[in-house]
Parts: structure tokens; C-alpha cells; sequence
């Protein structure tokens, strides 16, 4: 049975804390601070870990892969409002797989390529239900299910979004020519895409049916259907091709999920807030400026555009110099600290006690 620094009062707990947070009563922010280096008699796995789990050769029985898993719950201290939880990750996006793609694996990413090249009219975007990779996918969830019980969150992979699943069979260049050759074909396929997706994400729950709730490849806790959304090639259009093209599918989405949430990446996105603040049912937006832009800290514009719209904030305390201390500059440039979830971490040796005192000044134990 695996040993953890969580049990069900603890559940219980954040279910009533979540709870608040999503429906915007909680009167505190969410810190959710794991730290590493829990004491604990368990024998680190034989095999490599590979946070990739698609770089795990198909001879790896999911077994000795939900092994890793358990070790690294069984070696975590969940403070404030963390949980345990286990990632099944196979890269971004990565339902293009279980659409016929071709997976390209690394030690630090897996991209998904067309098998050839075929024209946009030519495409068609079906989930193929004995696909080696979804078939891999769901025998690691039924894995860890079987293992764990639902004491442990299984958070439903990196399946990607709309345009984002497209441009892995109609690469970059050609998708953005697309866009005016073709528009209506794009359209297509875009729903195709958004069709799969839900799928996919139906066929993961099915399998992992004793979860608590939901989470995604971002660790956020919901105990009703829940999503980190996205559409990275989004960077790469205006705000009239978004609405055309990507904005019907997140509204659907956003309408199918209990708590949604936008996964903003880089400046480039900036121009699409707007469209997306005005979703009723999306809860809240993650601001990631991105390489090479200024810190996390030094957006305050878009925090409260996002706040005056009744949204939610989601950000990591790595993304800034400040560290834990990030969310003391976002809350002093908001007013106060309601509405924002900060995601950090650590190691017990070295960040306990800090991690504690921040804990504490924002009611969080």
C-alpha cells in the first residue's frame, strides 16, 4: 500500500477549499507547495525515469512506470494546498498520436509529425481506437488506477488544442496559408480535432474512474470536470483568424467542463484576452510571458484586466526571481491575494521553513 504525507481528511479538506476558490467565495489564494525529500523505506525503481513517459520503450510493462510514480508520492510533503497526483505524459499535443501522427521521441520532448505530406482538403482527424500509443496510454492509467485506488489524482495528459492538433499535420507555414486558402476546410477540421480531443478525454476518465476529481498537466484540483485549455498557435494569428477558427471550440468546451482554464502563452496571445475573458463559463486564465519577456511579476496590467472580468489567476513561483514571494508582489499590484493560485515547490531540507511562513500569513494551514 502506498505510504503518503496525505489521507482522506486531507482530501476532504481541499475538496471544501477548492470548492471556494472555483465558485470565487474563498477569502485566501491557493499555495500549493509540495516539497521533496519526505523520509521514506521505499527503494528508488530499477528503471530510468523519464518524465516523458513516451520514451519509455513499449517492452516497459505500465507497471514499473506507475512504480516511479509511487515513489515520487511516497517521497513529497503536501503543504498548503497541494495533492498527490501522477502525470501520464507523453508531450504536448499529444492526441495527434492517437490520430495517426508519428511520434518522434527525445529524452526531453516527443514531437508529433505527419507520415506524409496531405493537403487540407485531403485531411480528415478521426481518434483510431487501436492506435499503439492511446492503447499504451490507457494501459498506464488502468495501471495506476489499479494501484493506487483513487488516493492519488491520475490528471488526464497533455492532449493539446484544436489548431495546435491541426499543425502537426499541417506544419507551421503551411496551416498559417491555410488559414486564407482554405479557410473552410481549417474550420473542419478544427471541430474534427475538437471532436477527438473529447474522446480521448472521455476514454481517460472511463479508466480512471475512482479519481477524487480532476487535474491536467498543470496540477490544479477540481472535483467537477476540469481542463487546462490551449492553443499555442495561437501566438502566430490575429484576433479575427482566433475568432473564426478557435474561439467556437473553446466556447464548446468551456460549456462541457465544470472549471476551465486558459493556458496564455507568451505576448503573442495577448490580443486574444479579450475573446477569452468574455467566455462566461471559463473560470480563469494562466499567464506564461514566455522566453525572453519580462518576469511574472511584471504584468500587472493583465492581472487586472483578468481580475475585472471575474476571472481567476493562475501562476508558478518559478517564473519569477521572487520565488514564493511572487505572489506578495502579484497581490500587492491586485490589492489583495483572492482569486490567485500560486504553484511552487521545493525540498524539505532547504525550503520547509520558509514555505511554512508563507503558509501562514495568507491562512493557508
Amino acid at each position: 500500500m502506498t505510504s503518503m504525507d496525505f489521507d482522506s481528511g486531507r482530501w476532504d479538506a481541499l475538496k471544501t477549499t477548492m470548492r471556494g476558490w472555483w465558485a470565487g467565495s474563498l477569502k485566501r489564494p491557493i499555495i500549493a507547495a509540495p516539497l521533496w525529500g519526505r523520509a521514506t523505506s521505499r527503494a528508488q525503481p530499477s528503471i530510468p525515469w523519464h518524465h516523458f513517459n513516451s520514451f519509455y520503450d513499449f517492452s516497459v510493462p505500465a507497471e514499473a512506470i506507475v512504480d516511479w510514480y509511487e515513489y515520487h508520492v511516497e517521497n513529497t510533503v503536501f503543504l498548503g494546498d497541494s495533492f498527490p497526483s501522477a502525470l501520464p505524459y507523453f508531450g504536448p499535443g499529444s492526441i495527434a498520436a492517437h490520430l495517426g501522427a508519428k511520434v518522434r521521441n527525445t529524452e526531453t520532448t516527443t514531437w508529433f509529425q505527419p507520415r506524409q505530406a496531405v493537403e487540407a482538403k485531403d485531411l480528415r482527424l478521426k481518434l483510431i481506437p487501436d492506435e499503439p500509443w492511446l492503447k499504451r496510454v490507457l494501459d498506464i492509467y488502468r495501471a495506476a488506477q489499479d494501484r493506487f485506488e483513487g488516493n492519488v489524482l491520475l490528471a488526464t495528459t497533455d492532449i493539446g488544442g484544436n489548431l495546435d492538433v491541426v499543425s502537426s499535420f499541417r506544419h507551421g507555414e503551411a496551416l498559417l496559408f491555410d488559414l486564407y486558402d482554405c479557410p473552410e476546410e481549417i474550420e473542419r477540421l478544427a471541430w474534427e480535432a475538437h471532436e477527438a480531443w473529447w474522446q480521448c478525454f472521455d476514454m481517460i476518465r472511463a479508466v480512471s474512474d475512482k479519481n477524487p476529481g480532476y487535474s491536467s498537466w498543470t496540477p490544479m484540483f477540481s472535483e467537477t470536470p476540469f481542463y487546462m485549455l490551449q492553443c499555442d498557435f495561437c501566438y502566430m494569428i490575429g484576433p479575427a483568424q482566433f475568432e473564426k477558427f478557435v474561439l467556437p471550440g473553446l466556447r464548446a468546451s468551456c460549456a462541457r467542463l465544470s472549471n476551465a482554464f486558459y493556458h496564455l502563452d507568451g505576448p503573442g496571445q495577448l490580443p486574444h484576452l479579450d475573446y477569452l475573458l468574455d467566455i462566461p463559463e471559463l473560470k480563469g486564465i494562466q499567464w506564461v510571458p514566455g522566453e525572453g519577456q519580462p518576469d511574472i511579476t511584471q504584468w500587472p496590467e493583465v492581472y487586472r484586466k483578468i481580475r475585472k472580468a471575474g476571472k481567476l489567476v493562475q501562476f508558478f513561483a518559478g517564473q519569477s526571481k521572487y520565488g514564493l514571494e511572487t505572489i506578495d508582489v502579484i497581490a500587492d499590484q491586485l490589492g489583495s491575494a483572492e482569486g490567485l493560485m500560486m504553484l511552487g515547490g521545493g525540498s524539505v531540507q532547504n525550503d520547509e521553513a520558509k514555505t511554512l511562513r508563507l503558509l501562514s500569513k495568507y491562512g493557508c494551514i
